[in-house]
């Protein structure tokens, strides 16, 4: 039998692999209301012209539209996702809460990283339901 995703076009493969990463973390944290998930299509659109540009560059794109999402998140609504490892210190937390950090910033294998903790929280696309992701 024919591999029905022989002829799709490995670039596009891309772009929805990291579509789909970044909604299930956006799910995960119960965000990927409408307007939010609008931001992940925005980011995949743009992205997709820079990797029709620079072809190797695919295997960052997951890396990239997390990046993409997280600073549109923080211009309308505040940040994302937030770190779950320094939320349990509670409200008195220096500084307040902050967002994790997709790292690395352009390579492949993206993860969430709590800076403050040198901490690796989960894979992009892999965040739980354990609070990481709040509503923004």
């Amino acid at each position: 039998m024919d591999d029905p995703n022989a002829d799709v076009n490995p670039l596009e493969q891309a772009l929805h692999a990291a579509r789909a990463l970044v909604l299930a973390d956006l799910a995960a944290g119960d965000v990927a209301r409408a307007e939010v998930v609008s931001l992940v299509e925005e980011s995949v659109s743009h992205r997709r012209w820079w990797v029709e540009q620079w072809p190797q560059g695919a295997a960052y794109v997951a890396g990239l539209v997390a990046q993409d999402v997280q600073d549109a998140l923080l211009e309308r609504y505040g940040r994302w996702p937030l770190c779950p490892v320094c939320a349990e210190g509670g409200p008195d937390e220096p500084g307040g809460p902050h967002a994790l950090e997709v790292e690395p910033e352009l390579g492949p294998d993206p993860h969430w990283v709590c800076g403050k903790a040198g901490v690796v929280v989960a894979a992009v696309g892999s965040l739980g339901s354990g609070g990481a992701g709040t509503t923004p």
